[in-house]
Protein backbone atom coordinates (compact mmCIF):
# COMPACT_ATOMS: atom_id res chain seq x y z
CA UNK A 1 0.00 0.00 0.00
CA UNK A 2 1.32 3.19 -0.80
CA UNK A 3 0.16 5.07 2.05
CA UNK A 4 0.64 4.16 5.56
CA UNK A 5 -2.44 2.34 6.09
CA UNK A 6 -3.85 1.29 9.82
CA UNK A 7 -6.53 -1.48 9.57
CA UNK A 8 -9.40 -0.65 12.58
CA UNK A 9 -11.63 -3.66 14.34
CA UNK A 10 -13.84 -2.67 16.99
CA UNK A 11 -14.86 -5.91 19.02
CA UNK A 12 -16.62 -6.46 21.96
CA UNK A 13 -16.77 -10.52 23.58
CA UNK A 14 -15.08 -11.49 20.29
CA UNK A 15 -12.50 -13.73 22.01
CA UNK A 16 -12.84 -17.25 19.59
CA UNK A 17 -13.11 -15.11 16.87
CA UNK A 18 -10.94 -12.29 16.53
CA UNK A 19 -7.64 -14.18 16.62
CA UNK A 20 -9.10 -16.04 13.46
CA UNK A 21 -9.65 -12.45 11.75
CA UNK A 22 -6.29 -11.28 12.76
CA UNK A 23 -4.56 -13.79 11.55
CA UNK A 24 -5.99 -14.09 7.92
CA UNK A 25 -5.48 -10.02 7.81
CA UNK A 26 -1.68 -10.93 8.56
CA UNK A 27 -1.71 -13.95 6.08
CA UNK A 28 -3.65 -11.18 3.01
CA UNK A 29 -1.12 -8.23 3.90
CA UNK A 30 1.80 -9.24 6.51
CA UNK A 31 2.74 -5.09 5.87
CA UNK A 32 -0.81 -4.23 7.10
CA UNK A 33 -0.61 -2.28 10.47
CA UNK A 34 -3.84 -3.73 12.60
CA UNK A 35 -5.44 -2.10 15.50
CA UNK A 36 -8.06 -3.68 17.39
CA UNK A 37 -10.29 -1.46 19.59
CA UNK A 38 -11.59 -4.05 22.91
CA UNK A 39 -14.64 -1.99 23.92
CA UNK A 40 -14.97 -3.17 27.30
CA UNK A 41 -14.90 -6.95 26.87
CA UNK A 42 -15.45 -9.34 29.12
CA UNK A 43 -13.53 -11.92 27.74
CA UNK A 44 -10.12 -12.48 26.31
CA UNK A 45 -10.90 -10.55 23.51
CA UNK A 46 -7.68 -7.96 23.57
CA UNK A 47 -5.14 -10.77 24.98
CA UNK A 48 -5.98 -12.83 21.85
CA UNK A 49 -5.96 -10.11 19.30
CA UNK A 50 -2.54 -9.24 20.81
CA UNK A 51 -1.50 -12.48 20.76
CA UNK A 52 -1.69 -13.06 16.98
CA UNK A 53 -0.12 -9.47 16.06
CA UNK A 54 -2.36 -6.49 16.85
CA UNK A 55 -1.94 -3.45 18.70
CA UNK A 56 -4.68 -3.43 21.45
CA UNK A 57 -6.57 -0.29 22.65
CA UNK A 58 -8.93 -1.07 25.50
CA UNK A 59 -11.88 0.64 26.74
CA UNK A 60 -11.90 0.36 30.63
CA UNK A 61 -16.24 -0.44 29.50
CA UNK A 62 -18.46 -1.01 26.81
CA UNK A 63 -18.87 2.46 25.39
CA UNK A 64 -20.18 1.03 21.78
CA UNK A 65 -19.79 0.43 18.21
CA UNK A 66 -18.85 4.28 17.03
CA UNK A 67 -16.91 5.41 20.16
CA UNK A 68 -14.90 2.11 19.18
CA UNK A 69 -14.33 3.31 15.61
CA UNK A 70 -14.08 6.71 16.58
CA UNK A 71 -11.27 5.76 18.58
CA UNK A 72 -9.25 3.76 16.12
CA UNK A 73 -9.80 7.14 13.71
CA UNK A 74 -7.91 9.40 16.31
CA UNK A 75 -5.29 7.11 17.05
CA UNK A 76 -4.81 7.19 13.10
CA UNK A 77 -4.34 11.08 13.14
CA UNK A 78 -2.41 11.07 16.04
CA UNK A 79 0.37 8.73 14.58
CA UNK A 80 0.44 10.29 10.76
CA UNK A 81 -1.93 7.29 9.06
CA UNK A 82 -3.00 9.17 5.66
CA UNK A 83 -5.47 5.81 5.29
CA UNK A 84 -8.02 3.51 7.16
CA UNK A 85 -9.56 0.38 6.81
CA UNK A 86 -11.89 -0.81 9.01
CA UNK A 87 -14.12 -4.35 9.30
CA UNK A 88 -15.79 -6.10 12.16
CA UNK A 89 -14.42 -8.79 14.44
CA UNK A 90 -17.19 -11.26 14.40
CA UNK A 91 -15.87 -13.17 10.77
CA UNK A 92 -18.23 -11.45 8.24
CA UNK A 93 -15.86 -9.74 6.48
CA UNK A 94 -13.43 -11.83 4.32
CA UNK A 95 -9.94 -10.09 4.84
CA UNK A 96 -9.17 -11.02 0.95
CA UNK A 97 -11.59 -7.94 -0.18
CA UNK A 98 -9.45 -5.45 1.89
CA UNK A 99 -7.45 -4.88 -1.50
CA UNK A 100 -10.55 -4.17 -3.58
CA UNK A 101 -11.21 -1.10 -1.11
CA UNK A 102 -7.48 -0.18 -0.84
CA UNK A 103 -8.05 -0.21 -5.06
CA UNK A 104 -11.12 2.01 -5.11
CA UNK A 105 -9.26 4.11 -2.69
CA UNK A 106 -6.45 4.64 -5.45
CA UNK A 107 -9.08 5.27 -7.70
CA UNK A 108 -10.04 7.79 -6.74
CA UNK A 109 -12.56 7.38 -3.82
CA UNK A 110 -12.55 9.10 -0.43
CA UNK A 111 -14.62 6.51 1.08
CA UNK A 112 -14.72 2.59 -0.24
CA UNK A 113 -18.15 1.06 0.71
CA UNK A 114 -17.82 -2.93 0.78
CA UNK A 115 -21.46 -4.30 -0.04
CA UNK A 116 -22.28 -7.59 0.52
CA UNK A 117 -25.38 -7.03 -2.76
CA UNK A 118 -22.99 -6.55 -5.34
CA UNK A 119 -20.91 -9.55 -5.44
CA UNK A 120 -22.78 -13.24 -5.28
CA UNK A 121 -25.67 -13.59 -2.45
CA UNK A 122 -25.57 -11.98 0.58
CA UNK A 123 -24.76 -14.03 3.94
CA UNK A 124 -28.91 -14.29 5.60
CA UNK A 125 -30.50 -11.55 7.26
CA UNK A 126 -33.51 -11.40 9.59
CA UNK A 127 -36.49 -9.60 7.43
CA UNK A 128 -36.82 -6.46 9.63
CA UNK A 129 -33.15 -6.59 9.14
CA UNK A 130 -33.33 -6.25 5.38
CA UNK A 131 -36.01 -3.76 5.05
CA UNK A 132 -34.26 -1.61 7.28
CA UNK A 133 -31.12 -1.75 4.94
CA UNK A 134 -33.44 -1.21 2.13
CA UNK A 135 -35.13 1.40 3.66
CA UNK A 136 -31.85 3.31 4.85
CA UNK A 137 -30.11 2.30 1.28
CA UNK A 138 -33.06 4.62 -0.75
CA UNK A 139 -32.49 6.94 1.62
CA UNK A 140 -28.49 7.00 1.17
CA UNK A 141 -29.51 6.82 -3.06
CA UNK A 142 -31.88 9.21 -2.52
CA UNK A 143 -28.73 12.12 -0.89
CA UNK A 144 -25.61 10.73 -2.20
CA UNK A 145 -27.16 10.69 -5.98
CA UNK A 146 -25.22 7.60 -6.32
CA UNK A 147 -26.90 3.97 -6.16
CA UNK A 148 -26.17 3.09 -2.63
CA UNK A 149 -27.06 -0.93 -1.51
CA UNK A 150 -25.52 -1.68 1.75
CA UNK A 151 -25.39 1.61 4.08
CA UNK A 152 -24.68 -0.73 7.18
CA UNK A 153 -21.86 -2.49 6.10
CA UNK A 154 -18.75 -1.82 8.37
CA UNK A 155 -16.19 -3.02 5.74
CA UNK A 156 -15.07 0.30 4.51
CA UNK A 157 -12.14 2.27 3.40
CA UNK A 158 -11.39 6.02 4.08
CA UNK A 159 -8.89 8.98 2.74
CA UNK A 160 -7.48 10.80 4.71
CA UNK A 161 -10.04 13.69 3.90
CA UNK A 162 -12.53 10.89 4.69
CA UNK A 163 -10.33 10.63 8.60
CA UNK A 164 -10.68 14.53 9.12
CA UNK A 165 -14.62 14.50 8.43
CA UNK A 166 -14.66 11.22 11.33
CA UNK A 167 -12.06 12.05 14.05
CA UNK A 168 -13.87 14.34 15.42
CA UNK A 169 -16.72 15.48 18.05
CA UNK A 170 -19.66 14.68 15.60
CA UNK A 171 -18.78 11.04 14.93
CA UNK A 172 -21.87 8.89 16.26
CA UNK A 173 -21.24 6.49 19.47
CA UNK A 174 -23.64 3.78 18.13
CA UNK A 175 -24.75 3.51 14.77
CA UNK A 176 -22.24 5.52 12.37
CA UNK A 177 -24.36 4.45 9.00
CA UNK A 178 -25.97 6.42 6.52
CA UNK A 179 -26.08 9.88 8.58
CA UNK A 180 -21.97 9.34 8.41
CA UNK A 181 -22.10 8.46 4.34
CA UNK A 182 -24.61 11.76 3.78
CA UNK A 183 -22.17 13.86 6.00
CA UNK A 184 -18.62 12.60 3.66
CA UNK A 185 -21.33 13.73 0.59
CA UNK A 186 -21.98 16.99 2.20
CA UNK A 187 -18.10 17.74 2.87
CA UNK A 188 -17.47 16.92 -1.16
CA UNK A 189 -16.57 13.68 -0.69
CA UNK A 190 -16.25 10.49 -2.74
CA UNK A 191 -18.43 7.63 -1.63
CA UNK A 192 -18.17 4.09 -4.16
CA UNK A 193 -19.36 1.39 -3.33
CA UNK A 194 -17.31 -1.45 -3.99
CA UNK A 195 -18.50 -5.70 -4.16
CA UNK A 196 -16.94 -7.60 -1.63
CA UNK A 197 -17.73 -11.38 -0.03
CA UNK A 198 -19.09 -11.94 3.08
CA UNK A 199 -20.20 -14.55 5.60
CA UNK A 200 -22.35 -15.23 8.40
CA UNK A 201 -21.23 -14.49 11.57
CA UNK A 202 -19.06 -16.88 13.35
CA UNK A 203 -20.39 -15.97 16.50
CA UNK A 204 -21.63 -13.70 19.22
CA UNK A 205 -24.06 -11.43 18.97
CA UNK A 206 -24.87 -8.24 16.51
CA UNK A 207 -25.76 -4.74 17.34
CA UNK A 208 -28.56 -5.05 14.88
CA UNK A 209 -31.01 -7.47 16.92
CA UNK A 210 -35.19 -7.51 18.00
CA UNK A 211 -35.37 -4.28 19.36
CA UNK A 212 -32.48 -2.49 18.76
CA UNK A 213 -33.71 -2.17 14.84
CA UNK A 214 -36.83 -0.39 15.87
CA UNK A 215 -34.32 1.78 18.14
CA UNK A 216 -31.79 2.18 14.96
CA UNK A 217 -34.48 3.19 12.51
CA UNK A 218 -35.80 5.69 15.10
CA UNK A 219 -32.55 7.53 16.21
CA UNK A 220 -31.48 7.27 12.41
CA UNK A 221 -34.25 8.97 10.89
CA UNK A 222 -33.89 11.32 13.82
CA UNK A 223 -30.05 12.30 13.45
CA UNK A 224 -30.84 12.50 9.48
CA UNK A 225 -33.78 15.13 9.77
CA UNK A 226 -31.14 16.98 11.84
CA UNK A 227 -27.92 17.16 9.46
CA UNK A 228 -29.13 20.13 7.76
CA UNK A 229 -29.32 22.44 10.92
CA UNK A 230 -26.77 20.78 13.03
CA UNK A 231 -23.95 23.25 13.88
CA UNK A 232 -20.47 22.61 13.73
CA UNK A 233 -18.67 23.14 17.52
CA UNK A 234 -14.62 24.27 17.58
CA UNK A 235 -14.26 20.91 18.35
CA UNK A 236 -14.89 19.35 15.25
CA UNK A 237 -11.97 19.51 13.24
CA UNK A 238 -9.19 17.54 12.63
CA UNK A 239 -6.38 20.42 14.14
CA UNK A 240 -8.25 19.73 17.22
CA UNK A 241 -8.10 16.11 17.09
CA UNK A 242 -4.47 16.12 16.62
CA UNK A 243 -3.87 18.47 19.16
CA UNK A 244 -5.19 16.21 21.63
CA UNK A 245 -1.92 13.90 21.80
Amino acid sequence: MSFPTLLVIPAHNEAGRIGDVVRQVRRTDPALDVLVIDDGSRDETGDEARRHGATVVRHPYNLGYGTALHTGYCYAVRRGYQRVLQMDADGQHDAAMLERLVTALDGGADVALGSRYLDGAPPPASVARRVGTRFFAWIATKWLRTRITDPTSGFQGLSARALATVATDAFPEDFPDTDVLVEHHRRGLAVVEVPVRMHARKGGVSMHRGLRIAWYGYKMLLTLLLLPVRRATPLRDRDTVARWS
